[in-house]
């Protein structure tokens, strides 16, 4: 049986504007938002730990586990608490995956972000990630909370396929080096490696952002570079899409 809640300051409803809102209260409550159907879909799909579901009068839900707590609210109340200007009348609270660094990368492909400060960017990369068959996400300092609402609609339901770490360059460096695997940086210069003639296998591949590239400080723990072939006309592609053509080579 489903709750009913019609005030605004309910307290559920002040939980799901802070999830939808801050970084560190996601952390603090081990949990976060998603904002559409498909994303309840997903999660039940890849038994994720799944909460709460909150959906409005209309909406149509799939089969909840007897554990799920499920609210209906009225449109008003969705509109005040869906992070969306046009709420698709589902929200889900599931529980945030571990964040600790595993003691090895098991896997043989992974994507490292440096400094990509937009969730959409974010997002995509890990999409992309979970379509090329890529074995994780690394975050450094810098990048867009893999769990906010808006890196968690554009990953499109990648978020519980794929694990995702946030760690510090240094942490990088000593979890590579444990895990035996190298890694090249996409960057342009002399010495970097056409990405259709570069060996993928054993690899993180490092992308910094569209503006700034990446640091120095990942630029030095890089055992190589890689560069996109383009036009001499084009100084750089956004983030994502370099991360789409290098992650296709290495699935290719």
């Amino acid at each position: 049986m489903a709750e009913r809640i019609v005030s605004r300051t309910n307290p559920l409803v002040k939980h799901l504007r802070a999830l939808a809102a801050s970084g560190s209260y996601r952390r603090a409550q081990g949990q976060f938002l998603c904002d559409s159907p498909k994303l309840l879909e997903e999660a039940l799909r890849w038994n994720a730990v799944i909460y709460t579901v909150v959906c409005t009068d209309a909406a149509a839900l799939p089969p909840l586990p007897a554990s799920v707590r499920r609210v209906e609210v009225s449109g008003d109340v969705m509109a005040a608490v869906s992070p969306v200007k046009t709420p698709q009348g589902v929200l889900c609270v599931c529980s945030l995956p571990t964040a600790e660094l595993p003691p090895r990368l098991e896997g043989r492909r992974y994507v490292v972000l440096d400094g990509v400060q937009d969730p959409g960017n974010v997002g995509t990369v890990l999409r992309t990630a979970d379509a090329f068959e890529t074995d994780g996400l690394i975050l450094l300092p810098g990048c867009a909370d893999p769990y906010s609402p808006k890196t968690v609609r554009a990953s499109m339901g990648a978020v519980f396929r794929r694990p995702v770490w946030q760690c510090t360059a240094a942490e990088l460096k000593e979890l590579l080096a444990r895990s035996g695997l190298r890694l090249y940086g996409a960057a342009l210069g002399s010495g970097a490696v056409d990405a259709r003639e570069l060996d993928y296998g054993g690899a993180a591949i490092a992308i910094g952002s569209e503006g700034s590239g990446l640091s120095r400080e990942v630029l030095a723990l890089c055992d190589g570079t890689v560069r996109i072939p383009m036009s001499e006309r084009c100084e750089s592609l956004n983030a994502a899409v370099a991360a789409a053509v290098l992650l296709w080579e290495a699935y290719r």
